[in-house]
């Protein structure tokens, strides 16, 4: 029961656990550089104005049909 938990969305994706976990990890932290970009653009509309986008679009394409 707990391998099903830990081992069963990386597979799905066909990947092992620490696979996973490194891309996972490595998406967060650009989800997380992505909305520090969105943020300072917020306060400053002529810095980083299309960087946030670039950023998740880049994202999107990266995870758009994995495990199908």
């Amino acid at each position: 029961m707990l391998a099903r938990l830990f081992l069963a969305h990386p597979q799905s994706v066909d990947e092992t656990y620490l696979e996973h976990a490194r891309f996972a990890g490595s998406f967060s932290v650009k989800l997380l550089a992505a909305g520090f970009c969105a943020l300072v653009h917020a306060v400053l509309p002529f810095a980083f104005e299309k960087t946030a986008s670039r950023m998740i679009a880049e994202m999107y394409a990266r995870t758009h049909g994995r495990g199908q």
